[in-house]
């Protein structure tokens, strides 16, 4: 295989992960059907392909189905250049599953549970395969433990901030509880003690992004919003790959 061919298998990838984008959310999702991803009307295929065309039912172009494909595409490529010490097809596999995650929860705020399953099938393989089944078990225990006590954390400070102020709990909690199934796949994919570096390397990243969006609020509304939801998947899964390659 060489360069223009893990380029293709990017593009081609890039289909059945805007198509599990698009359906998966939605409670009338089911596989066979196509779906616009931003309002959940169905759509006949001709006009679900033409992605770069408005939405009949909401009038929306669905540009996240271009931005896929270009990154899957360029991301396969560098992938083939470095591939880093787990190789190509490893990180491939990685790369389109981190890419259908952190798509849906960055669109949705929601990790799904079918698509958590099979991470753990398919994230756990690749841990085994690396380090063994007893640090890919650690591992997994380790990424859900941490994960679970920062929820019950978050969720119960932010349940107390609104009693104090005498308002209604939150809508939305901290962090959600697909984010605890999210870091026990990837305690199974970095194992023991690789899960301490992946999670470092999100609250890192993501803590930088927090205060990036925090500069940005208070030079756009001249006051930070502290009440902005930013979805944390794609944090996780970057400090996984961060992990792997440093």
């Amino acid at each position: 295989m060489n360069l223009f061919l893990a380029g293709l298998m990017g593009l081609i990838a890039a289909f059945p992960v805007n198509y599990l984008a698009d359906v998966l959310p939605w409670k009338d999702g089911r596989l066979g059907k196509a779906l616009c991803g931003r309002c959940g009307g169905a759509l006949g295929w001709g006009e679900y392909l033409r992605w770069w065309k408005p939405c009949p039912h909401c009038g929306k172009v669905r540009w996240r189905h271009g931005i896929v494909l270009v990154s899957l595409t360029v991301l396969s490529a560098l992938l083939w250049i470095y591939p880093g010490k787990w190789g190509f097809w490893a990180m491939w596999v990685l790369l389109v599953y981190a890419m259908l995650v952190a798509v849906i929860d960055a669109e949705h705020r929601l990790i799904l549970h079918v698509v958590s399953a099979t991470g753990a099938l398919l994230l756990g393989g690749l841990g085994i395969w690396r380090h063994g089944l007893e640090a890919t078990l650690l591992g997994g225990a380790a990424g859900a433990s941490i994960m679970l006590l920062l929820f019950l954390l978050g969720n119960g400070y932010a349940y107390l901030k609104a009693r104090r102020a005498n308002q209604p709990p939150p809508t939305e909690p901290a962090l959600g509880f697909g984010d605890v199934a999210l870091s026990t796949d990837l305690g199974l994919l970095l194992g023991w003690p690789g899960i301490l570096a992946g999670l470092t390397f999100a609250i890192l990243v993501a803590g930088a992004f927090s205060l990036l969006f925090l500069l940005y609020a208070l030079l756009r509304w001249h006051r930070l919003r502290t009440d902005a939801y930013i979805p944390y998947a794609p944090f996780l899964l970057l400090g996984a790959l961060l992990a792997i390659y440093v």
